[in-house]
């Protein structure tokens, strides 16, 4: 492959401009490149006509002028990047009457020019044994930054805070052998850190060094019961307990165990996990910082866990029982109870109960029914039955979290006063470096006053960065809870009401294998 090109050569009574087609595929001559070098070597020509033969594609030599062809040596333009990481030379050739360029004064022209570093001699060489006229040749090339790596961490551990418990075949869910807590052992890895990798330095063509981007460190975030190892990169845990990530924070719990929580044991308060193998009896109450998971039946007793809630044998609340989870509560069934989850909810049975849900509510399994009370979820809520025939009154709700909208709106305004904080301060920064830069001198303390308040700015914008991520995950909570529905997977009721967002309808036939949605405006059924 081979650009067309052009050169002034002599012939008889004058002299023209020789027209060489490209070949196997080259670019065309460049009607402008042509008029520049014409217009430079100061030689008149009929424009029209000299288009009309660049566009034949033809060899050919196009008379221009009576007396002796123009002496043009051969010549170059140099273009650099404007990151002046690469520079190429593009050669137009001699006139028959002029000479030929020799590497050594192109290589000197290089470094005149101040191209100094990354000269790409074999290129430059391959020209000078094989001209190639109009056609780009890369003559120096810098040497890029190198990316660089963040630092990393891999947890050894299920993080996922949704995980579900396990269905058996006959419907049924085994709840002896959930998925939902991490039990974790002593010196056991819990997360290891890969470190952060800089960049190599780079170079462009003219000798200046290119710094690579800064790359962001790691550092362990956890809580009691865990030990680094010597170089910081490995956490393990130092006792037996479960283990979670809350915030990027690592917390492993000790386990806490009683048979029963009754006169014996009176009510329980612990920082760390409870498992009661028997029962919880009622008016007593646990409160744990970790899950608490009980083995037996809850009567009407009040339990509250910033982790998980498991109930193996259920709960029959008499109205007076109440739930509290910062993660998720799972029950055999759950009657007359009050519960709150800011996870999910799962049971095989819900009756007469008000129960809400920051993400789900899933009732399955042989009996799966929802009759009676009041249940809430931001996003979706599935059952297999849904209403009673006798009529009891049962409403379902999906697609409203006011928590989320507070905290979301609540954020808002943080954000705007921290950007307020920053944009105020920036100036002053800046017309300190100005005078500083110029010489100027300052008191020890207005150097002070400057540091602490560039070292806030610094915190500002980490709150903001941290701040604005949440931000972003509540925007999508809140984009799912646009989606909300309601999934029956058998049979729901006459009478039962069905809540979305701001939208409500009451079922008034039996339907089966159906979902309700927002469409349009309207709450509409549809079949699964």
């Amino acid at each position: 492959m081979r650009n067309g090109y052009f050169k002034l050569v002599s012939i008889q009574g004058g002299f023209g401009l020789k027209l060489i087609p490209p070949k196997d595929g080259g670019q065309d001559i460049v009607i402008s490149e042509v008029v520049d070098h014409l217009d430079y070597c100061h030689v008149v020509y009929d424009f029209s006509m000299l288009k009309t033969n660049i566009e034949s594609r033809k060899e050919m030599i196009m008379p221009l002028g009576t007396g002796d062809c123009p002496r043009v040596n051969e010549s170059y333009i140099i273009n650099i990047s404007p990151d002046k990481m690469e520079a190429t030379a593009r050669f137009t050739a001699p006139s028959s009457t002029g000479d030929q360029l020799t590497m050594d004064e192109f290589v000197k022209d290089l470094k005149f020019r101040r191209i100094i570093t990354g000269i790409q001699m074999e290129q430059i060489q391959n020209y000078f044994i094989e001209r190639r006229y109009c056609e780009d040749f890369v003559v120096a090339k810098g040497k890029p930054a190198g990316e660089g790596r963040d630092a990393s961490i891999e947890y050894f551990f299920n993080t996922d805070q949704h995980a579900q418990p396990t269905l058996l075949e006959d419907g049924s869910v085994d709840f002896f052998n959930l998925n939902a807590i991490c039990h974790c052992k002593k010196d056991d890895l819990l997360a290891q850190i890969t470190p952060e990798e800089k960049g190599e330095t780079g170079i462009n063509i003219c000798g200046e060094y290119i710094n690579s981007r800064d790359v962001k460190g790691m550092k362990h975030r956890f809580g009691h019961n865990m030990y680094l190892s010597e170089d910081g990169l490995c956490l393990y845990s130092s006792v037996d307990g479960h283990v979670a990530l809350v915030d990027d924070q690592v917390f492993v719990s000790d386990l806490y165990m009683v048979e029963n929580v009754d006169n014996s044991t009176g009510n329980i308060v612990f920082e760390g996990s409870v498992q009661i193998n028997g029962n919880v009896k009622s008016n007593f109450s646990v409160s744990a910082k970790g899950n608490v998971v009980v083995n037996g039946v809850v009567e009407g007793a009040f339990i509250k866990a910033e982790g998980n809630i498991v109930i193996a044998r259920g709960m029959n609340g008499m109205g007076k029982g109440k739930l509290e989870a910062g993660g998720n509560i799972i029950a055999k069934f759950l009657e007359s109870v009050t519960a709150e989850a800011e996870g999910y909810i799962h049971a095989e049975s819900v009756l007469h109960s008000q129960l809400q849900a920051g993400t789900e509510i899933e009732v399955d399994g042989k009996r799966g029914f929802i009759t009676g009370g009041k249940v809430t979820a931001s996003n979706k809520i599935t059952v297999k039955t849904l209403g009673s025939e006798m009529g009891a009154s049962t409403i379902v709700e999906v697609g409203s979290n006011p928590k989320l909208k507070d905290e979301y709106n609540e954020l808002s305004k943080e954000l705007v006063e921290i950007q307020k904080v920053i944009k105020s301060s920036q100036p002053i920064i800046a017309s300190f470096a100005e005078k500083k830069a110029k010489g100027a001198k300052f008191t020890e303390e207005q150097l002070i006053y400057i540091k602490k308040l560039a070292f806030m700015v610094d915190l500002k914008k980490k709150e903001l960065a941290e701040k604005y991520e949440k931000y972003e995950e509540i925007q999508i909570q809140l984009a799912e809870q646009r989606h909300a529905k309601v999934v029956v997977k058998g049979s729901v009721h006459p009478g039962t009401k069905i809540v979305i967002g701001d939208l409500s309808m009451v079922v008034q036939n039996t339907n089966h294998f159906c979902k309700f949605e927002k469409v349009e405006g309207n709450v509409k059924m549809t079949g699964l």
